[in-house]
């Protein structure tokens, strides 16, 4: 799977998965498409639902609750190079993803988690 380090904060320097924040009246399809575009330069086609996770975006009392809801997607085109707000970007094999303590955000543990115990 591939995954970004983070340039910006919250949770800069961890690993993410690759996504953002939809725009008003964008279907989440195209957002993730629209997203993996500007973070990668690269052109995706989702596939298989993975599921939803409900975390907040930052900490504290102004923290914002968001839901991320979680694709699998194949490059069609071009070539995954890390854009202004990814520090890196590395493929990891799905049942070893990066420890807990390098993961950005309580889900993506979660859901990293989730992978490499699937069977």
């Amino acid at each position: 799977m591939l995954l970004a380090r983070r340039a910006h904060d919250p949770d800069a320097g961890l690993w993410d998965t690759l996504g953002g924040f939809l725009d008003e009246g964008e279907h989440p399809l195209d957002g993730l498409r629209r997203e993996l575009l500007e973070e990668t330069g690269a052109e995706v086609e989702p596939s298989e639902f993975l599921g939803a996770y409900l975390d907040t975006y930052g900490d504290g009392p102004d923290s914002t609750s968001v839901l991320n809801l979680v694709w699998e997607a194949r490059i069609v085109s071009g070539e995954p190079t890390a854009a202004d707000d990814v520090a890196e970007l590395r493929w990891f094999p799905r049942r070893h993803p990066p420890p807990p303590a390098e993961c950005a955000f309580r889900w993506v543990t979660t859901f990293l988690t989730s992978l490499a115990d699937e069977p």
